[in-house]
């Protein structure tokens, strides 16, 4: 059997319950075609890069997934059949992350990457293109100017 992730997006006026309620039936249709659910996290409500269905937010949740691809098959077609499913998206994967995803850890947890920048502390040097310093600017424009009377 193979590995999948599925992230899956549900209105966010629906209840806590509710959500419950459509992991459970999911995680049944993958255990009723021999597969089994390794994890479920519910990410809680968060907003939308851009509305969907007139939502701006949605209930998140993941499942980690070893199961066979007839059983994503019919997830998936009940994720399209069932009108509180904004959106969902399954990938296959090589292996399952071991302890909570990246959006369940704290910030301090996180592995160093891209978002672990430093911000500027104002402390930076001239700017190379002498652009601020009205000195510069106006000791070059003098030594135009005087370059072209002399012509």
């Amino acid at each position: 059997m193979a590995l999948y992730e599925s992230v899956f997006l549900a209105r966010q006026d629906i209840s806590n319950a509710q959500v419950d309620q459509l992991t459970d039936q999911f995680s049944e249709i993958v255990t009723n075609f021999g597969g089994t659910v390794a994890k479920k996290e519910y990410w809680g409500v968060r907003k939308l890069s851009y509305r969907i269905k007139k939502n701006r937010k949605a209930h998140y949740v993941l499942f980690n997934i070893d199961a066979p691809s007839e059983a994503i098959q019919e997830m998936e077609r009940n994720m399209r059949l069932n009108e509180d499913i904004l959106r969902y998206m399954t990938l296959r994967v090589d292996e399952h992350e071991e302890g909570p995803s990246v959006i369940m850890q704290s910030k301090s947890e996180r592995p160093a990457g891209r978002g672990d920048r430093r911000r500027d502390d104002g402390n930076r040097g001239p700017r190379r293109d002498g652009a601020g310093d009205g000195e510069e600017n106006t000791a070059v424009a003098e030594n135009n100017s005087a370059e072209g009377e002399s012509e």
